[in-house]
């Protein structure tokens, strides 16, 4: 089971299925893309695809909450804590893959553990 949290949403805590259907297969409508909790299971979708080569690194990384302004906050856990290459992840990686797909995603930020 991954753990994908919301911040202060209504789901704050609760925990997605690690299988979570490919957001490209069932695009969202514009009606629907604007809703948080569209938004952040979109992104749980996109960390799901990127979290495999995370972890061969001996790393993992938890979404912790998207904002409404769409800033997503993630934690690193495992062997990207103290990393000197997370910084170079976070930006090139994660949030390159987040902003492609994911257009109401302003900037991700990784929160210390």
């Amino acid at each position: 089971m991954v753990r994908l949290y919301h911040g202060d949403g209504p789901h704050r805590g609760s925990a997605l299925p690690s299988a979570v259907p490919n957001s490209d297969s069932n695009p969202p409508s514009s009606a629907t893309a604007a809703t948080g909790e569209d938004v952040f299971l979109r992104v749980g979708r996109v960390l799901q695809q990127i979290r495999p080569a995370i972890q061969a690194d001996g790393g993992d990384v938890e979404l912790v909450e998207v904002t409404e302004g769409g800033l997503v906050r993630v934690r690193f856990h495992g062997a990207c804590i103290g990393c000197p290459s997370a910084a170079m992840t976070l930006q090139t990686g994660i949030e390159h893959s987040l902003r492609e797909r994911v257009p109401e995603v302003t900037g991700v930020e990784a929160l210390e553990n």
